[in-house]
């Protein structure tokens, strides 16, 4: 009876360790899986092998994301406005190459907000009707294509889709084109 009792807890325990360390779903940590596979394909092999220039050059790859990726830098310290620092799970994992999804999953257990970033769903430019969506996508749009000033004395929709209409053949010819083939 004892020895039963003593296998059920082992294997209760057993269970509990490896269920909580569960590879991630198909969409978790977006964000996070994306940017290290970014990241970590823009290093070359001398560089990941040492912590201190995984971690430099991950600050410096930071400086140039925006929105999401931003967001997460954030979180795991590339920032100079972090309030934590996380490198060392990062950079550590990156030297005996670690994939993405797993080194996101160890990052997942240091800070839930890290999966929790996902990525704003795309705007198909060529088949939207600007008239249909929203003020803030119509300024999440602007802001993609780094035109956060071009509107700045917009006071209305019409306005925003006006300068959107203007700016898609510099930042999405073929979306424009396609529309000017539609109309």
């Amino acid at each position: 009876m004892k020895i039963e009792i003593m296998s059920w807890v082992a294997l209760s325990c057993l269970w509990l360790m490896f269920a909580g360390s569960a590879a991630l779903k198909e969409g978790q940590c977006e964000v996070c899986v994306k940017v290290l596979d970014r990241f970590v394909n823009s290093l070359d092999e001398d560089v990941k092998k040492n912590q201190e220039k995984v971690e430099q050059e991950l600050k410096n790859f930071c400086k140039n994301l925006k929105n999401k990726e931003e967001r997460f830098c954030y979180y795991i310290g590339g920032l100079e406005t972090s309030a934590t620092n996380i490198l060392r799970m990062i950079s550590k994992p990156i030297g005996y190459h670690m994939p993405a999804e797993k080194l996101c999953s160890k990052l997942k257990e240091a800070d839930g907000q890290i999966c929790e970033l996902k990525y704003d769903k795309e705007i198909d430019l060529a088949s939207v009707n600007l008239k249909k969506l929203k003020v803030k996508d119509l300024k999440k749009i602007l802001s993609n294509w780094g035109e956060d000033n071009a509107c700045k004395g917009c006071a209305e929709k019409s306005d925003f889709i006006k300068v959107v209409e203007e700016l898609m053949p510099k930042y999405a010819p073929e979306a424009a084109k396609k529309r000017k083939t539609e109309l």
